[in-house]
């Protein structure tokens, strides 16, 4: 860390994308997307129904793989070390997706042991 608790200058960004894309057949989900989200920045996708914000998020989880383009997340390529970004990333969706019956600390539980967490670590 240097000085104000700031990242090295020689670190890598949080996140970058060059030229992410994503389809679904002939749905374009993600479309060439750019971008570079530095360590200790706060950053958030806004934007209508349908215009590739979940579907990005997930690229950067690890969970689907890009079609196109290139994501890092912390130095690690999403398409071919999603378990490394897995263990340094963390996501909640904003709907619990499969688990609808589950409470936020069900769901919190249910995915920290599919990641490897138990007992009090968990």
């Amino acid at each position: 860390m240097s000085e104000r608790g700031s990242p090295p200058a020689n670190a890598a960004p949080a996140v970058e994308m060059v030229g992410l894309r994503k389809t679904f057949g002939t749905v374009v989900a993600v479309d060439h997307l750019d971008l570079v989200i530095n360590r200790g920045e706060v950053f958030g996708f806004l934007g209508p129904n349908g215009s590739g914000k979940t579907t990005t998020i997930r690229m950067l989880c690890g969970l689907l793989k890009p079609t196109a383009g290139r994501a890092m997340v912390v130095g690690h390529d999403v398409a071919t070390e999603a378990e490394i970004v897995r263990t340094r990333i963390g996501y909640m969706s904003q709907r619990y997706g499969l688990y609808d019956d589950l409470t936020v600390y069900e769901n919190l539980r249910f995915y920290a042991t599919v990641y490897g967490l138990h007992g009090r670590e968990r």
